[in-house]
């Protein structure tokens, strides 16, 4: 915002024609005129900052609020109890017995990342990590699906390695372990890449703290870093438009992270909520402090008065406009009682965490800012925080979708001999999307606190609570944005499914969810049809299912001029198991156990690994989504803790994939039979399976518990050797197999 001679209330209601700047700074003239018609008058230019930041798509949900209220229909019981805190505060909490609770959420960061990644991503984890402290939880671990264009792309090259390297140097120094996540690539995602960031923490039930200002004459604190000139408009800007095709233009400075900062915040933050020092509290994100003045003040007793020049700079020179605006990192704002404000700074100069009384909550209804004595802001807060524009876009099923689902993958030429079905093994376990991770996930200490019991590569993340009970909770987060762009009513049930799996397979109960929805632009109707149905399709499933939405992230505009993502409807299950010393592993652990498949195999290829990578097609239906066969198979995988020796979900890949993950685990191979049809039986990606092993002994016992619960299962074989052999077709080394499987990152991204 262009500096200029300082714009108090008092001259915005003499001089109420003067010339503003809010069409470049994102707003409508719609949107203009509904501020002056709230305010009675024009705005000062330190009010049309933060309506301008706070009616941004990134953080007002203009676009998306009118499909996101179905989430708050769901019940709030999970199958452990209560939800405690959902949609609406910092991040969802979930009981999960024993008197502790977590936190959890997943959010994007990704318009930053592509402009500058190493900061973007690092400034991603560290915003949802103090969303996580803002609930009251230590957060003890991090997570990061990605989403990249072509591995041998330029731009991939560009922005991939800044982008690991900030998610694992954020997190590292933070000493959060990185337990899982996903890298996927796609040509959609090329100049657009999506950096979505997960923390979960754990509380008390006590200890939960929610964002308000209450208590007329309580003080506001900021506390944590200066307040500087990087992130001016930041996410909330950044993330509300379409790149053009031109590469970046008119974009807002990326915010600049400092992480040894925020280890001593959080220490700071949690020390001050164990003395009881604390009646409300705010992380400042996106927005910065337009943000958490107005939603502290409009979530409590809806009045206060702040004073600008009290917070505390890293460039003097900024105006009170760029203050506002600034989204500067690693800072906290904070609602104390006068009697408890000298205990709360005493507790900041220990942590050396710079603390400065910047207000005081009042009973005005309003939210005042002063700059040196003059007022620059008079608002009603709830009209910047909560009221502003609701959007019913437009949306219409595109015309090219029944056009796209019809072209199946039936037809596509299929490997007919055994030869061929080993190359197309080896060529998908090559593949950017089925490849070892472990050049991205060796960058993150995975194992830092003591406490991981599962990380990368099994199938979820896995934490101990509870170091005398073993209490733990297990994470995933999944998405297929090919079947999403097939169907994304049962895409993002696909996503919501595999997550679901994944954390069942470890032998946690799944309790609840939290999504990051990664669309195009909202002004194009058949992206917004894709937002609908996605919606749609996630509330649906969750009700089945028996899992609310906590909360979440909704990121729009992510396209390139008129090449918008794949939907990337990304969620996140998170789950609870009572004792993680009795957690399923994910790869097979001994020779001589025999193998069995959960589940049934149908022919669905469309929007499989195979077409992609063999053929490059896109097309036809994705696979069936059976809700009841979900559940069941999660009863049996959590039921059969204890009896179960490994087991693995089947998705991306297929049955092969599964298999090669399960053997190079602890390079242990196989024997097995996959069926008449083996190029069906080993790439089909049909939905509600999972490989199995159990002890010889144990056979009859599995049997038993799958017939109890109505799960079909086939006998596969058994483990042993150092071959993974498919009967009657071909046999392959695992040390070719992992040759390949190893080789592909290391050698693009040397």
């Amino acid at each position: 915002m262009q500096k200029s001679q300082l714009d108090t209330v008092a001259a915005a209601t003499s001089d109420p024609t003067r010339e503003q700047p809010w069409a470049d700074l994102g707003l409508k003239a719609d949107e203009y005129a509904k501020i002056r018609e709230i305010l009675g008058r024009r705005p000062t230019s330190s009010e049309l900052a933060m309506y301008s930041v706070m009616w941004s798509e990134h953080c007002s949900y203009k676009s998306s609020k009118v499909h996101l209220k179905q989430f708050g229909e769901l019940s709030q019981e999970t199958p452990i109890g209560p939800m405690l805190a959902g949609i609406g505060e910092n991040a969802g909490v979930i009981d999960i017995g024993q008197g502790y609770a977590v936190s959890f959420k997943v959010e994007s960061h990704n318009h930053p990342s592509y402009v500058e990644p190493y900061q973007g991503a690092a400034t991603g984890i560290g915003g949802i990590v103090r969303d996580i402290i803002a609930m009251g939880a230590r957060p003890v671990a991090v997570m990061d699906p990605l989403r990249f264009g072509p591995l041998d792309a330029d731009d991939t090259h560009r922005v991939l390695p800044g982008i690991v390297a900030g998610v694992g140097g954020y997190g590292n120094c933070l000493g959060l372990p990185n337990i899982g996540g996903e890298a996927v690539f796609d040509e959609t995602y090329l100049g657009n890449p999506l950096v979505n960031a997960l923390c979960v923490g754990v509380l008390k039930h006590e200890d939960l703290h929610l964002a308000k200002a209450s208590g007329v004459g309580n003080q506001v604190i900021l506390y944590g870093a200066r307040t500087g000139g990087d992130g001016i408009g930041g996410v909330s800007i950044l993330a509300s438009e379409t790149f053009e095709d031109t590469g970046p233009a008119k974009r807002p400075a990326v915010q600049v992270g400092d992480p040894f900062m925020e280890k001593l915040l959080i220490e700071c933050t949690l020390e001050i909520f164990a003395a009881g020092l604390v009646a409300g509290i705010q992380d400042l994100g996106g927005a910065g402090l337009s943000c958490a003045t107005s939603e502290l003040a409009s979530a409590g007793d809806g009045g206060m008065v702040v004073h600008l020049d009290k917070v505390p700079l890293r460039d003097s020179t900024l105006s009170p406009e760029e203050i506002l605006m600034s989204e500067s990192q690693e800072r906290m704002m904070a609602v104390v009682e006068p009697a408890d404000v000298e205990a709360f700074l005493a507790i900041c100069k220990k942590w050396e965490v710079e603390a400065s009384v910047i207000g005081e909550v009042t009973d005005t209804g309003r939210l005042e800012i002063d700059w040196h004595g003059e007022r620059v802001v008079d608002v009603p807060p709830r009209s910047v925080a909560h009221d502003g524009p609701t959007y019913h876009r437009p949306f219409a099923r595109p015309d090219w979708q029944d056009a796209l689902q019809a072209d199946g993958a039936e037809a596509l030429a299929r490997p007919a001999t055994g030869e061929e079905l080993k190359a197309t093994l080896l060529k998908l376990v090559a593949s950017p999307n089925l490849c070892d991770k472990s050049w991205i996930t060796d960058q993150y200490d995975r194992y830092v606190r003591g406490n991981t019991v599962l990380a990368q590569p099994s199938d979820s993340g896995m934490v101990r609570v509870d170091e005398e009970t073993n209490l733990g909770v297990a994470i995933s987060t999944d998405c297929n944005g090919r079947f999403a762009k097939l169907d994304p009513y049962f895409g993002a049930q696909l996503a919501l499914v595999e997550s679901y799996r994944n954390v069942s397979t470890g032998g946690a109960t799944p309790l609840a969810i939290s999504d990051c929805l990664n669309f195009g632009s909202p002004e194009d109707p058949a992206v917004m049809w894709q937002f609908a149905e996605a919606c749609r399709g996630l509330k649906d499933a969750c009700a089945e299912l028996g899992v609310p939405v906590t909360g979440g992230n909704v990121s729009l505009y992510n396209q390139t001029g008129e090449t918008a993502i794949l939907p990337t409807p990304v969620v996140a299950v998170l789950g609870v198991i009572e004792d993680v010393t009795r957690r399923t592993p994910s790869g097979f652990q001994a020779e001589g156990e025999r193998i069995f498949l959960l589940g049934e195999t149908r022919e669905e290829l469309s929007g499989s690994e195979w077409a992609h990578v063999v053929h490059g097609h896109l097309g036809g239906l994705p696979p069936q989504v059976d809700l009841a066969a979900e559940k069941a198979l999660s009863q049996l995988l959590v039921e059969g803790v204890g009896l179960l020796t490994s087991a693995h979900d089947v998705s991306d890949g297929g049955l092969a994939q599964t298999l090669v993950e399960s053997a190079l685990h602890r390079n242990i191979g196989a024997s097995v039979a996959v069926g008449d049809d083996a190029f069906l039986g080993l790439f089909a990606e049909s939905t509600a399976r999972a490989v199995v092993t159990v002890t010889e002994a144990d056979a009859d016992a599995l049997v038993a518990l799958a017939a109890k619960h109505g799960v079909p299962l086939t006998p596969l074989g058994r483990t042993g050797g150092s071959e993974l052999t498919v009967e009657g077709q071909f046999t392959v080394a695992l040390d070719e197999v992992r040759t390949a499987w190893s080789a592909t990152l290391p050698a693009a991204l040397a």
